[in-house]
């Protein structure tokens, strides 16, 4: 794998994209190099979200977290070396390769999903879709995933729950269980009974899936925990 250093990166997007001929993915790129010189890892992953504003608010979604976004702001420096160097090399390298798909919602769930390696690193739940190699056929979820997936009926809610993070866990009249992506940065503001709740779950890009809810703002990624 060629690797490429931060001012070699910095450089090449100075001269190679004008100002204004800079687009929103390119900001997000410009972004997440910014988040180099954070050392902790679980930090440096924050900050790599954080970077994601500019397309979110390109495509009308919701703010990433204001942590998140401070982070990308004005990330700051580590008193050491990160120890990780050549994860993150790969994440961004497997977000680079992101630049071959043309829309930027497909774009943007590829620059999530190259962070997997990172989020198994850390111990993390990782996204339902896989970064995508250029060229390569988008991944498939599974057959029992697809069924559920493709469910256009809405079913209630049994039951749901957050963790401290505000990300949600639900489980369906159906027995199936779905958890929020930690990378989403859409938040739930459910706070009636559950079974007052009608999900409706369908499938989204790059093999991930979409939660809504009838009658209530929002469209959360989600992925399958049974």
């Amino acid at each position: 794998m060629v690797k490429r250093t931060l001012l070699a990166v910095v450089a090449m997007l100075s001269f190679a994209i004008p100002a204004a001929q800079a687009r929103p993915r390119d900001d997000v790129m410009s972004g997440a190099f910014r988040c180099a010189s954070i050392a902790d890892a679980r930090t440096w992953l924050d900050c790599y979200y954080g970077a994601a504003q500019p397309l979110r608010a390109a495509l009308s979604m919701s703010p990433v977290p204001g942590a998140q976004a401070r982070l990308a702001t004005q990330p700051p420096a580590g008193p050491v070396t990160p120890s990780d160097t050549a994860l993150r090399d790969q994440v961004m390298d497997e977000a680079f390769r992101c630049n071959k798909l043309s829309a930027e919602r497909q774009w943007l769930e590829c620059y999530y999903a190259a962070a997997n390696g990172a989020r198994t690193r850390l111990g993390l739940s990782v996204s339902a879709g896989a970064a995508v190699k250029p060229g390569a056929p988008l991944p498939q979820p599974s057959a029992s995933n697809l069924k559920a997936a493709a469910r256009e009926d809405a079913s209630r809610m049994r039951s749901y729950s957050f963790d401290r993070y505000g990300i949600f866990t639900v489980t369906l009249e159906n027995g199936d269980v779905w958890r929020q992506i930690s990378g989403d940065s859409s938040f739930a503001r459910w706070n009636e009974p559950a079974q007052r709740y009608a999900v409706r779950i369908t499938r989204g890009v790059l093999g991930s899936y979409n939660l809504q809810v009838r009658n209530s703002p929002g469209l959360f990624k989600v992925r399958p925990v049974r």
